[in-house]
């Protein structure tokens, strides 16, 4: 040949690239026009039960104009098919939407917090090194206030105050 058969590549790391997470995770869905809140209730303990990441509804409206809901369940791959067994056991459905999803999250990390309430604990999502957000956990701010007698909100912001 009169030149190298040669391929060249240059990889390149792009300051500013963001550090968060990238993750992929299983969507499951149905919409359902004949259940009952106590039976959508006692699904998404199952839906958890079986290994779900979140699940939440939708109002929506159906065929015949019939108001329904739609349930989504976020799960990671290894529990999908357990979720989706779920979903199709615990719901009139009689069939399952799944997709993949891509998303980015935050990398997380507890600390304490030691209000004068006592020790609550704080998530706190940070992109590399750099602060996000934080957030107190609503179970250690409950029993604080209950403990102390103080709005839950009096709690919050000591604990924000004080990591």
């Amino acid at each position: 040949f009169d030149h190298p058969n040669v391929l060249r590549a240059v990889l390149l790391d792009r300051p500013g690239t963001p550090s968060a997470s990238r993750e992929t995770i299983v969507v499951l869905e149905a919409q359902l026009d004949d259940v009952t809140g106590e039976s959508l209730g006692y699904a998404m303990e199952r839906l958890f039960a079986a290994g779900a990441l979140d699940v939440y509804y939708t109002p929506v409206m159906m065929k015949k104009n019939r108001p329904g809901t739609l349930i989504s369940a976020l799960c990671e791959y290894a529990s999908a098919d357990r979720c989706e067994s779920a979903m199709l056991e615990h719901t009139s459905t009689f069939g399952v939407r799944r997709s993949v999803w891509s998303r980015r999250i935050l990398n997380r990390r507890w600390v304490t917090a030691d209000t004068p309430y006592g020790p609550v604990r704080v998530k706190q999502g940070l992109d590399g090194d750099r602060l996000v957000r934080q957030s107190p956990e609503y179970e250690d701010a409950a029993a604080a206030a209950a403990a102390h007698g103080v709005p839950l909100d009096a709690v919050y912001r000591e604990a924000l105050k004080r990591v």
